[in-house]
């Protein structure tokens, strides 16, 4: 380490600085939090005993609180915990080394929880990608027709702010279907006058990108929901009309609207090929679901996390 690394920090900013360089390598979720953490906790530090100098009261608070090192070590130890737990909370019976067979590892989908997860998150993205979508274009648009007015500014920073927001509870959604860390905590405040925490604002390409992310989640849930409803429907029917020929075949009229495809015979030897057909739609969807739910945590992990 430089000096600058080792010597005591004379403001918040270079305490959360150096806390940065420490954790350099880590997870770019993980620096966020902890950087959250360290700066709300020394803000509030200092604004309590306002009648002393800044360096001081860090020189204080380091002996309680730790140093940037003594932080970034216990972040990562945390972090090591969590990821093990989080890891343990969702086993895909997949990677087990009991079930080597192909078709068992296939078939096997049907009891990870996240596969299933992950198919209700293609479903809801429609619902999200058009809420998104609709705020982000919205705000912008209000944005820049108040931008003459005297409410424009604050006007802005609400929009961003509340941006920011909405990308923490996306990226819990996100963490918790396919279990890509995410953050657990927005960043505080920036100090200062309006326009400096505007500008601030205007400046992080972290706000962009959320809102580049808030706009790209209405095709990508178009997407998302139209696979998934397409290949439901198709799978789900080819089983339905499957089980309704051998059901006819045996006499038993169960479900009345199976349409019958020349005689009677051929219709029944077609039934189980469309049966087989149909489950194997099913399982590839839950296979196809757990595969794009991991490719959004990379997106998302992305454009919603600072650098």
């Amino acid at each position: 380490m430089t000096r600058d690394d080792t010597s005591t920090p004379r403001s918040i900013d270079n305490y959360l600085a150096q806390l940065r360089r420490a954790l350099d390598g880590a997870d770019p979720a993980m620096i966020q939090d902890a950087l959250s953490d360290a700066e709300t906790h020394l803000r509030a530090e200092c604004a309590d005993r306002s009648g002393e100098s800044e360096e001081s009261v860090l020189a204080t608070i380091i002996s309680s609180y730790g140093s940037p090192t003594d932080v970034a070590d216990a972040y990562r130890q945390t972090e090591k915990t969590v990821q093990a737990a989080l890891a343990t909370q969702y086993i895909r019976p997949a990677a087990s080394s009991a079930t080597p067979n192909i078709l068992r590892r296939f078939f096997s989908v049907y009891g990870d929880a996240r596969a299933w997860m992950s198919l209700f998150f293609m479903l809801l993205s429609l619902v999200t990608g058009v809420f998104y979508f609709t705020f982000a274009v919205t705000g912008l648009t209000l944005s820049l027709g108040l931008a003459i007015l005297i409410i424009g500014l604050p006007f802005l920073a609400g929009f961003i702010g509340i941006a920011r927001v909405l990308a923490l509870v996306e990226g819990r959604l996100v963490e918790t279907v396919t279990g890509e860390r995410m953050p657990r905590r927005a960043r505080p405040s920036e100090a200062g006058s309006l326009l400096t925490r505007i500008g601030t604002m205007l400046r992080d390409r972290r706000s962009w990108t959320t809102l580049a992310y808030q706009l790209l989640m209405l095709p990508l849930g178009v997407l998302y929901f139209s696979t998934a409803i397409t290949l439901t429907a198709f799978g789900a029917g080819l089983v339905e009309w499957g089980v309704g020929a051998v059901l006819q075949s045996l006499g038993l009229d169960l479900l009345p609207g199976t349409v019958s495809l020349g005689t009677p015979e051929s219709t029944s030897w077609l039934a189980l090929p469309a049966i087989a057909t149909g489950v194997v739609i099913l399982t590839t969807l839950l296979h196809l679901a757990r595969k794009v739910a991991q490719i959004h945590g990379k997106l998302a992990k992305t454009l919603l996390v600072a650098a």
